[in-house]
């Protein structure tokens, strides 16, 4: 068995025309918005180490430039951005782009498993004899193109490729914690969430990133989105404009989805915090039952000999 994290967020980038930019400052530009996803994966990649444990880091974001981990596999080797954004019978914009590298990637998944399981394409009918990597721990640094994990069925077919390869996945939700201080971003977050757990089909663990990068005012205000009182947060939704007030019985069906069966909750993430990491770390390892499979280790002691027994007597004095 192995097991893996698909690291997956948002990019919050908005709306850019394709053809305003270089493709390079697009490129860029999109790193930068999905950037923290690279540093969630090289967060645990670190303490794993210190913590004497290996876990590798998959590279599936075909626009990145940087990040803070050296990569176990990188998709660039198969397809970067560039290729679908320049080719001139494709001309994608950076969204499609996004999308069609992904698709790309599921289309010639051979090339994936081959990188994955160390099974060359020459070796393709002996592959059944041959024995696979076992208890990999592997982070899989997704893009930032909410639409493949929303709506789309591409992270679904790619999170069942993993499975057949003898995977056990949890997906990872990064939401950005300094855009979750209202209640209506509270809202739309939680439904974004949801809209991922669903479509994933995966144990779903929500992270609020960048912690550490919130002001005490806006750390103490957080207690409550972490448990939330659907009533309380419909409360500042519906009252602070009109548009709010319009749509009040929207926003008390979607308060009352989420507080009736509590489908989304977020666990916070100060990557300046080792022991908060490590908690992080612990509950999605529960969630994909990492290491339950590991045999006992046993060892044998010998018997002390008779003459290395202490004698307790010496400690005692005859009155």
């Amino acid at each position: 068995m192995r097991y893996g994290q698909l690291v997956m967020g948002p990019a919050g980038s908005g709306k850019v025309s394709s053809g305003t930019f270089e493709a390079s400052r697009l490129v860029y530009f999109m790193t930068v918005c999905i950037s923290f996803q690279s540093t969630y994966c090289a967060t645990m990649q670190r303490h794993g180490f210190d913590d004497k444990r290996m876990i590798k880091v998959v590279n599936l974001d075909p626009a990145a430039e940087h990040f803070d981990y050296q990569p176990f596999l990188d998709i660039r080797d198969l397809i970067q951005l560039d290729d679908a954004m320049e080719d001139e019978e494709l001309r994608y914009g950076p969204n499609g782009g996004l999308i069609f590298c992904i698709e790309y990637l599921i289309e010639h998944s051979d090339w994936l498993r081959d990188q994955l399981c160390g099974v060359g394409s020459e070796d393709e009918e002996d592959a059944t004899g041959i024995e696979e990597p076992d208890d990999d721990y592997i982070l899989f640094d997704m893009p930032g193109q909410i639409e493949l994990y929303t709506h789309l069925k591409a992270g679904n077919t790619l999170a069942r490729l993993l499975e057949s390869w003898n995977f056990r996945l949890c997906s990872v939700f990064l939401v950005d914690s300094q855009f979750m201080i209202d209640g209506a971003k509270f809202l739309s977050g939680t439904m974004a969430a949801l809209s991922v757990m669903a479509n994933m089909e995966l144990p779903h663990v929500n992270v609020l990133s960048k912690m550490d990068l919130l002001s005490k005012g806006h750390r103490g205000q957080m207690d409550k989105y972490l448990d939330p009182d659907a009533h309380a947060l419909l409360g500042e939704v519906t009252n602070e404009s009109s548009w709010g007030r319009k749509y009040r019985k929207l926003s008390e069906t979607i308060g009352m989805l989420i507080e009736d069966f509590s489908l989304v909750r977020f666990t916070p993430l100060n990557i300046n915090d080792e022991e908060n990491v490590a908690d992080l770390l612990l509950m999605i390892d529960n969630v994909i039952q990492y290491g339950e499979d590991a045999d006992v280790k046993v060892r044998d002691f010998d018997p002390p000999e008779p003459d290395d027994v202490e004698d307790d007597s010496r400690y005692y004095q005859d009155d």
